[in-house]
């Protein structure tokens, strides 16, 4: 963005969005390495490299707002508000995850907070989010649906059966598009007819825009302004937001099919050195504050490993219950 970033927000806010960007990098790098250690077990995928989507899309949105995300959910969780230990502990598979060990990393939920819900299956949000807008169109509320998915799950029936739905309902959903370009390990022009992702909302009626992902601010503006248009008008829209994941697919995948060269160029736009030099220039913040700001992060993981380790495991008789809610 050009300008000033006291245009935008408040010093405490924007500092607040660094710190939130670290403390999602600095978990993802700890489950890295709790999986290394067998910690953490099955499917593990990473949001390192994506963080500005995460913490300016929610700044946009009101607490009341509805959230869900996919199966790399676990940024999207903390920035929401859950506590850091529990997310862990759900990791670790504990009684005092935040779905007492029975969801895990692609199962993050906190219906208090209104995250409705990381999904396991490629584009199962889809339609429980249309759900959720329904239901708030219904009941005459003033939140909106926020959907966060991969570009590879545009692809999906339950996609375009979702757009289409959202327009001829006139439901108040804000789809939000996380485009790191591979689907696994497939580019995205070679799975996709129309690889600028944003354009294909117009066989729906639905108004889009492609923003860049690995700017915290240009992703705050824009859902700030995206938000208010669903809000007011009671109709979805669509933002693009182009990012880049710094590690594989999962932490099953080598990531062999990028080459070190784009890999490097993506993470000369990382978001959160590139933050904190522009609080450093502008006089927000100070290179110390940053480091302390770092280490209070750090800290904050290190208790959350420690909690999710010294936790019990569920008991066998809790595989009965929440099996119905």
């Amino acid at each position: 963005m050009e300008g000033s970033l006291r245009d935008v927000l408040p010093e405490k806010e924007l500092v607040g969005f660094y710190e939130q960007m670290v403390l999602c990098r600095e978990f993802e790098e700890s489950c890295a390495e709790q999986y290394a250690k067998g910690e953490i077990t099955g499917f593990l995928h990473l949001y390192s490299g994506q963080e500005a989507v995460a913490v300016g899309c929610t700044a946009g949105l009101e607490t009341n707002d509805y959230i869900l995300s996919a199966y790399r959910d676990h940024a999207q969780a903390l920035v929401r508000g859950v506590e850091a230990k529990k997310i862990m502990a759900e990791l670790f598979g504990r009684a005092t995850g935040i779905c007492k060990g029975k969801g895990g990393s692609m199962h993050l939920f906190s219906p208090e907070k209104r995250f409705m819900g990381g999904y396991a299956i490629v584009g199962g949000q889809f339609p429980i989010a249309v759900g959720l807008a329904w239901a708030s169109h219904l009941k005459n509320e003033d939140s909106i649906t926020a959907c966060f998915f991969g570009d590879g799950s545009m692809n999906q029936g339950t996609f375009h059966e979702s757009l289409n739905w959202a327009r001829l309902w006139d439901l108040p959903l804000l789809f939000v598009c996380e485009n790191n370009f591979y689907g696994i390990g497939t580019e995205v022009h070679r799975a996709s007819a129309q690889a600028a992702l944003h354009r294909r909302t117009c066989g729906y009626d639905i108004p889009s825009e492609k923003v860049d992902g690995m700017d915290v601010i240009a992703m705050y503006e824009a859902t700030k302004r995206a938000a208010a248009w669903v809000r007011e008008r009671q109709r979805p829209y669509f933002i693009e937001a182009v990012t880049y994941r710094f590690r594989g697919h999962s932490m099953a995948d080598p990531a062999r099919y990028r080459s070190s060269s784009e890999q490097e160029v993506w993470k000369s736009r990382d978001p959160i050195p590139n933050l904190g030099r522009r609080l450093v220039e502008e006089g927000i913040a100070t290179q110390e504050h940053l480091d302390e700001i770092h280490q209070r992060c750090g800290a904050k993981v290190e208790e959350a490993v420690s909690f999710a380790s010294q936790s019990p495991w569920p008991e066998d008789n809790q595989v009965w219950e929440d099996i119905y809610v």
